[in-house]
């Protein structure tokens, strides 16, 4: 027989952007609905963060309503890892956290802590897009035009790709010729 749904510990993990007060929004709303306790943690990156934390944490759950259980607190690390552990530390049922959208090239870059928290967590993690922050009512066809984008390795304009097709293409092959040099050093 199967147990009733129940989320308890909520835990909101923040960086105090748009997608971040949004989320928060939802984990709110959540523990609203099923009388459980709000953490609201905010992970200061291994590097020095210039972002205040004490004031955004504040503004963060001041921006949730004061009709909740709260508890506040900040880790500093790898985000995912400190995410998740905190996550078991503190019983957590269900993480609920923003994601930024990035694909392809900016994503490998600099990561998905969305992710890695999802791959990780040992409890159910619920994320939200970027698109909901200004989400239209509907999807027209203008919506659907891609933007002009410019590439990442020589800034000329690309449709919506991260890297142009000729940047691509030269990448690609360098990555050959490389891999022809080391062969032909291994049969000396």
């Amino acid at each position: 027989m199967a147990t009733p749904l129940s989320f308890r510990n909520i835990l909101f993990a923040t960086d105090f952007s748009e997608t971040s007060r949004l989320a928060g929004r939802t984990a709110a709303e959540f523990a609203r609905h099923f009388g459980g306790r709000l953490h609201v943690l905010h992970v200061v990156p291994p590097i020095n963060d210039p972002t205040p934390t004490a004031p955004g944490l504040r503004a963060a759950v001041l921006d949730l309503g004061g009709d909740l259980s709260f508890v506040t607190a900040t880790a500093t690390g790898l985000a995912a890892f400190e995410i998740v552990k905190y996550a078991r530390r503190n019983a957590i049922d269900l993480i609920v956290l923003g994601t930024h959208g990035r694909t392809g090239f900016s994503r490998a870059l600099l990561g998905s802590v969305a992710e890695g928290v999802t791959r990780r967590a040992g409890c159910p993690v619920l994320t939200i897009p970027p698109a909901l922050v200004g989400a239209p009512a509907r999807v027209t066809e203008a919506d659907e035009v891609k933007e002009a984008a410019s590439c990442l390795v020589c800034a000329a304009a690309s449709q919506d790709d991260l890297v142009c097709e000729s940047c691509r293409a030269r990448i690609r092959g360098e990555a050959l010729e490389r891999k022809q040099g080391e062969e032909r050093a291994g049969r000396r």
